[in-house]
């Protein structure tokens, strides 16, 4: 029987449990595998004292200090790699091998901004002959931040690889459904010499841990990643007390084939991109806008590669796709199927949950999809594809921009003329053409519209967990 860890607040350097949990459960089976502390507001004041005290330790230490624990830290969980991708492919139901795969990219973001953050240069503004004005970049402060549960390791890593790195502490509260990952992060900080308090992490109900350490004087940013609704209504908060945020939104990804492009290649790539964490993925591909010379070859070969995904249990090596994570996503799919097939669309592949224990449901593919359809409009976040023909590359990207979501955005052509097209008109945050890959440490993240602002990843990255500084320098006075 695979062990899931003994999960635990990290408050102060220091591990604690609490009274009250939540059970997490395995999607795959439906069993209780572990439980989740609920944080008190007696730790979370613990938290934030810790947090102040860690960043006054963690500002003042050199960037290369930082690098140095941050790297080391990274080491340490590519060394756990394949116990924390056990423990993640539990709570969450991925792949085994995609959960391997999301310890690598969780330790890419540690590695990256642990070099950003040598290179967080200042500036000096010329100027006439007996003053400098010298711009700095300086730790913004203590970091409020709250990770999702469809990536346990990666999405945290975003969040505290960037904060630690400019030099701010942190209070993390990640998803209760999924608390491995974070606490796996947690433990290698901690092995790796981080100072007390610089990073803190809890867990309990998002609404009364986000209300409450929001307003506190001692929170300077608040990063989130997850729905546009709850990021609203965070930045609401924050906006009452003069908090900037950094907001990763959701998304309804359009994907547009041009008239030029391989129909067969794209189809198949595209069917085994969406299967790729079932689906729960903010930038899943997801509305397919196909010209229609090609629909119909491009539609064929999706169905046949959807069809042939292998759905099953983690651990099993054969599977491709694992369950969805909670239950609340079987039953998001079967609403927003059944709309659609009385608006008239086309089921091609899928459409019903393959058994009633464990929260599996296949690859579901939907054709000659009406506007008014409400998976349309609202973000599926599971493995369902809705293929629908466009007459041209302008429609295609009319119906692209239709929605009032923009954080990624994917398309397949080899010509110049289109790819200009799609670089000045689509609207998103991250455009990928001929790859449905949406980012990459080294490049910046992040939406437009109602998708949020700010951006993560990327020389861009760590500039929203600084303060500008402006410093303008006398050099006689009198």
């Amino acid at each position: 029987m695979t062990q899931y860890p003994d999960i635990q607040l990290y408050i102060g350097g220091a591990w604690r449990k609490t009274a009250e949990s939540l059970p997490v459960i395995n999607p795959a089976d439906e069993t209780v595998v572990g439980h989740t502390p609920i944080a008190t507001r007696a730790d979370l004041d613990d938290a934030l004292a810790a947090a102040e005290r860690g960043f006054k330790v963690w500002s003042a230490t050199s960037p290369a200090e930082r690098a140095a624990i941050i790297m080391r830290a990274a080491a340490i969980m590519r060394e756990r790699q394949d116990e924390i991708a056990r423990a993640i492919t539990l709570e969450h139901g991925k792949p085994f091998e995609q959960a391997r795969l999301e310890v690598i990219r969780g330790c890419e973001f540690f590695e990256w901004d642990a070099g950003e953050g040598l290179r967080t240069y200042g500036r000096v503004i010329p100027s006439k002959p007996g003053i400098r004005y010298v711009v700095v970049h300086q730790p913004i402060g203590t970091v409020a931040a709250f990770s999702p549960w469809n990536f346990p390791l990666s999405q945290p890593c975003r969040k505290v690889a960037g904060a630690l790195a400019a030099g701010c502490s942190i209070i993390l509260k990640a998803a209760e459904e999924t608390p491995a990952g974070a606490m796996h992060i947690a433990r290698a900080l901690h092995d790796a010499g981080l100072p007390a308090g610089v990073m803190n992490l809890v867990f309990g109900i998002p609404s009364e841990i986000s209300e409450y350490l929001i307003p506190h004087q001692q929170t300077r940013l608040v990063a989130f990643t997850g729905s546009t609704a709850v990021g609203k209504h965070l930045t609401e908060i924050a906006a009452r007390h003069m908090k900037p945020v950094l907001m990763e939104l959701g998304g309804h990804a359009p994907v547009i084939v041009c008239d030029d492009a391989d129909p067969v290649v794209s189809g198949k790539l595209s069917a085994v991109r969406k299967a790729r964490n079932a689906g729960q993925v903010c930038t899943s591909p997801t509305r397919f806008f196909v010209h229609e010379s090609i629909y119909k070859p491009f539609t064929d070969a999706f169905v046949e590669r959807a069809k042939a995904v292998t759905v099953g249990n983690g651990f099993d090596p054969a599977t491709e796709m694992g369950p969805l994570a909670n239950h609340r996503r079987i039953e998001a799919l079967e609403t927003l199927v059944a709309d659609a097939r009385e608006k008239g669309a086309r089921v091609l592949a899928g459409g019903e949950r393959i058994q009633n224990r464990g929260y599996f449901y296949p690859v579901t593919v939907l054709a000659d999809v009406p506007d008014e359809a409400r998976a349309m409009r609202e973000e599926p976040f599971g493995p369902l594809a809705l293929i629908n023909p466009v007459s041209s590359l302008d429609e295609a990207i009319e119906k692209a921009n239709s929605l009032p979501f923009g954080l990624a955005a994917y398309a397949f052509t080899d010509s110049a003329f289109n790819v200009d097209q799609l670089v000045q008109r689509v609207e998103a945050g991250n455009l990928s053409i001929n790859t449905l890959e949406a980012s990459v440490p080294e490049t910046p993240f992040g939406g437009v519209k109602e998708s949020g602002y700010g951006r993560e990843g990327g020389t861009e990255g760590l500039s929203h967990y600084t303060v500008v500084k402006n410093v303008s320098h006398q050099m006689r006075y009198g």
